[in-house]
Formats: structure tokens, sequence, C-alpha cells
């Protein structure tokens, strides 16, 4: 059977997992449990196995290898509306894009990665990068990482590796590619907010890695489909920062319906009976609906650029870098001038925006979403080369 031929068996084979569970379902399902991935520290199996059956981790996936290679809009929607119902969930989500690195990686190699069907979760913790020593036909491997966001629900772990080659480029660190058993998770992730992620540590001891089995993080993609030409650090960068949208806009559902829904403490007027705070419920729903509409319109404006058979342009990819900079800082005000509305209220930590509050001040504090973006945007208006990396 060719290649195109086995990717449609699977792709017919995975349609009736996917008929019976709609995005809606796994979200109400999510709204439900949130308060049990804090207590886990993690979003267990069984939600991850959900992800997969409505589209998730396929959205990534080459559509040779029975993917749906999903437009990037429609993917950040996915996760944004995840976030309106749990950040962490949708943090965990987001890397359903990380199909994108992997594309960087021999086609042979994607071809045993996707053998067992389209719904591979990777997930990895790439710094520090860790020297590995060459040994015949790869590197031997060892180390501590942090940060490996959805470890615990992955199918496959990355970490980043020097290889003392030369040439690579800086900010783009070599990954190697694991299967979970030969990584150990060290439970390190006790946060105050995105508690749900499970973003813990990855050791590997003396792991041998064959050279086909590693690739550059952001390197060209050995995939010819239109997805594989979008932006892949810029990409990364985006579906992190679309779930303070997804936050914001909860914050913003609390903050009307604390508005009618309750009588004050004082027996004061009711909050929607005042000026003030119907002000400020205004001035913040402009500000998320117009950071939302930059961060989507330059989202859009580059793929059907690549539709339309063009390269994506340096001002096209830094302008998505700068959207997801934005929303991401954004969205946090935004959850920020709800939580001030909340009142006294709001400081009791079974409010609900106490949790908002704390998710969305995470996310700002991404290496993706740093202030230095906001400096390698202002490089490539004006012409000089920006931060290593960036771009």
């Amino acid at each position: 059977m060719s290649t195109s031929a086995t990717a449609v068996a699977i792709r017919d084979a995975m349609s009736n997992q996917t008929d019976k569970l709609t995005l809606d379902d796994v979200i109400a399902e999510i709204a439900q449990r949130r308060d049990e991935f804090d207590r886990l520290s993690h979003v267990p199996r069984d939600v991850i196995d959900m992800f997969k059956r409505v589209g998730i981790y396929r959205a990534a996936t080459p559509k040779r290898f029975g993917g749906d290679a999903r437009a990037p809009g429609e993917f950040l929607d996915m996760i944004e509306r995840i976030a309106v119902a749990d950040g962490s969930a949708a943090w965990v989500a987001s890397f359903g894009s990380a199909n994108l690195y992997l594309a960087a990686l021999p086609i042979a190699t994607q071809a045993s990665i996707y053998a067992d069907g389209p719904d591979q979760v990777f997930a990895g913790g790439l710094f520090p990068v860790q020297n590995a020593q060459p040994a015949p036909g790869g590197y031997r491997v060892n180390g501590t990482w942090k940060f490996a966001s959805g470890c615990k629900g992955a199918d496959w772990l990355g970490v980043g590796i020097g290889t003392g080659k030369t040439g690579e480029a800086p900010g783009k660190p070599r990954t190697a590619v694991f299967r979970p058993a030969q990584v150990e998770i060290v439970e390190s992730w006790n946060v105050v907010g995105m508690q749900g992620t499970g973003s813990h540590d990855l050791r590997v001891t003396n792991q041998f890695v064959a050279e086909d089995w590693t690739f550059v993080r952001g390197g060209a993609s050995m995939v010819d489909e239109p997805l594989y030409r979008y932006p892949t650090i810029a990409y990364a960068a985006q579906v992190l920062a679309v779930v303070n949208l997804g936050l914001a806009r909860a914050a913003l559902d609390v903050a009307n319906h604390m508005a009618g829904g309750r009588k004050t403490t004082t027996g004061a007027p009711q909050l929607a009976d005042r000026a003030y705070y119907r002000i400020e419920l205004a001035k913040a729903e402009a500000q998320l609906r117009s950071a939302r509409a930059f961060f989507y319109d330059t989202t859009d404006d580059a793929w059907q650029s690549i539709l339309a058979g063009n390269e994506v342009t340096p001002e096209q990819a830094s302008l998505l870098r700068l959207s997801a900079t934005q929303i991401a800082r954004e969205g946090a005000d935004v959850v920020n001038r709800a939580y001030r509305l909340g009142g006294t209220m709001a400081i009791y930590r079974t409010h609900p925006l106490q949790r908002l509050m704390r998710d969305a001040m995470v996310v700002t504090q991404h290496a993706f979403l740093g202030e230095g973006n906001y400096d390698g945007a202002g490089a490539v208006f004006v012409g000089v080369p920006p931060i290593p990396g960036y771009l």
C-alpha cells in the first residue's frame, strides 16, 4: 500500500472515533474537572485521549500521515475555546501544534512516529541545552531539562542538546526525540498558576539517540504541505499566547455575571447599576476584541500568502510574534481589570477570578512572549537585524 493510501486508511479508521465526541463535549468535561487537574498537577491521560479523539493532536500532523494539517487560525480558535474553560488544559492542548517541529525530521523517522496513527502527542523540555557526546550514528545524551509541559500525557519526548556542530542557528537548539520509557519525569512543578500543565523536569541518563531522531527546532521542514511553510517559532508562540484570549473572555464572563447576579455585601446598588462598572467593562471588552482582531488578522494574512504560493516575509513573521506578545499582555490586563471589578469577593481562593488571574500572569512569563519581542519587532520595522532566534 502506498504512503498516501495508508494515510487515507488511517484517517478513515479514526473518523469513527471523532464522530462520537465533539470539542464542546470535551470543554464541558474540562470545566467540571479543572480542580482535579490542579490537584494532580497534570491533565490526566483520559482527557488527553479526548483531545486526540476531537483532532487536537492531529491538527499539525501532515496529511501524508493521515493528519489534518489545519489552518493555524482554526487551531488557535480551538485552543482559545478550551482556555475559556481552563487555562492548563488549553496549554497542554496547544502542544498539538508541536508536530510542526517534528516535520523537520527525516521522512522515514516521521513515518515511524506516525506508524500507530496521526494522533501523536509530543512534549519536551529544551532548556538548559545539554551537550551530547558524539557516538557512532548519533549521540549519547545525559542531563536534566525544565518546563516539559504536558510530559505525562506525551507519546514522544524531546530534549535540547548541543552537538558541537558549527553553523546551527542561534536560539534554535537541536532536539533529541525519545520514547517516554527512555526519560525520567522529575515531579518538580509546584507553582501558583497553570498548576495543571504538569510542566515537570525531564531527566535522561546515558541514552543513545540516532542522528535521524534529532532535528533543529524551527529548522526546515521535510514535508511539502502549506502548514509546514508557516513560521514554526512564531506558531509556537501563538498557541501559547492565545490561551490568554480565552482566559480574558472567561474573566469578562464572570464580571458580567457578577454585575447582576448577587446582592452586594454592603447593600449598595447592584454592580450593573454603577456607571464605573459598566464603563470599565466596556473598555475591557474593546481592549480584548481589538487585540484579538490584530492577532487573527496577522495569522490569516500569513496563511493566505502561503496558500497563494508565497514565502512568508520577515515582516509577516515579525507581526505574528508581535501580535502573540500583545495578546498575552492585553489578555492578562483584561483579566486584571475584571479582578479589580470583583472587589473583595475576588480575593477568596474559591472565586473564579483567582484562578484566571494566576493563570493569565503565567502566560506573560513565557520566554516566547517576553519583552524582547518588542525590540525584535521594532528592529524589523526599521530594517536592522533583530535579536537572534526572533525570526
